[in-house]
């Protein structure tokens, strides 16, 4: 290597390291949860909830293995996270407490998951009732992307709900990446949830959904955008959506004090900053089509 190579490369390394940069984060890189160990995880409860579609554990024996496995994993990468937490706020006290709080936590997860479990067969079988297209379960828990990212959040969100630093955030993110579907885990989602398509669809953290909700393609339930958004952290940002709503593909739909009524419809491409009561349909005024003949043939 020249000595004009050398220059150019010690200059790239001092930059990298700039003591402003490191301020960015003061953790140490090796304490971070492994992200491509979360999608292994991920993969596994996967199999452990449907080991029939996903072939992980087909008897019993094998499943109480998977189980285990997944519990130390999990408890490994927990303990990773509330050790970043508190190298990086310079609680060096409590990070002793970090693989105490990981065994709790990885506990009462594994006890949670039959529930979850309860409330996915729902959200399947809300898919199933809603789409012709759809043969059979095994299908849907195969190939849907929305029931893939709700998965993954109903996960994440048992995580999030344990004040679990960065692996809820890791989770949905892996499942945004294969989806389009962006569910943040803080949310709060209720059972018989159907996301059809699902692509481009955006629900922020404080956002509430009630029960049999039906969402299409490229709806954000999000927040109005503020100068000043530091202000809002913990406050209610995102809006609320009763029991039975149904909104189509495009619509948008801000701000913490919106509410959509129960049994309400919102129509494709409906830009709503403010409440709808129940049981009304809120649409666009049918759009002006002017049809022009080609010249061409």
């Amino acid at each position: 290597m020249g000595n004009t190579e050398k220059s150019v490369v010690n200059e790239c390394i001092e930059g990298l390291f700039d003591k402003s940069c490191q301020k960015l984060s003061k953790a140490r890189i090796f304490d971070l949860p492994d992200k491509k160990e979360v999608e292994r995880l991920l993969d596994d409860l996967k199999g452990l909830v449907y080991p029939f579609c996903f072939c992980s554990c087909l008897k019993t024996e094998a499943c109480v293995e998977q189980a285990k496995s997944i519990k130390e994993r999990l408890k490994r990468l927990i303990a990773s996270a509330f050790s970043y937490l508190c190298e990086a706020q310079g609680e060096k006290n409590d990070c002793k407490k970090a693989i105490e709080k990981a065994e709790k936590i990885s506990d009462e997860f594994l006890l949670k998951l039959p529930a979850v479990f309860e409330v996915f067969k729902k959200d399947v079988a809300a898919t199933l009732a809603g789409d012709p297209a759809a043969t059979d379960p095994d299908l849907i828990i195969l190939t849907y992307p929305g029931i893939e990212a709700t998965f993954t959040y109903r996960l994440a969100h048992i995580l999030y709900k344990e004040n679990v630093p960065l692996i809820p955030r890791m989770m949905t993110e892996i499942a945004h990446s294969k989806t389009g579907i962006d569910i943040n885990p803080g949310a709060e989602i209720g059972e018989s949830f159907v996301i059809d398509h699902g692509t481009g669809i955006v629900i922020g953290e404080t956002t509430k959904i009630g029960e049999r909700v039906n969402i299409y393609q490229g709806v954000t339930l999000g927040a109005i955008s503020l100068k000043n958004a530091r202000s809002l952290v913990g406050k209610k940002r995102h809006p609320t959506i009763e029991d039975d709503v149904t909104i189509y593909a495009g619509a948008t739909i801000l701000g913490g004090e919106t509410v959509i009524g129960k049994g309400s419809v919102i129509g494709s491409s409906v830009f709503l900053t403010e409440s709808v009561p129940e049981y009304t349909s809120v649409l666009l005024e049918k759009p002006a089509l002017k049809l022009i003949p080609r010249k061409n043939k």
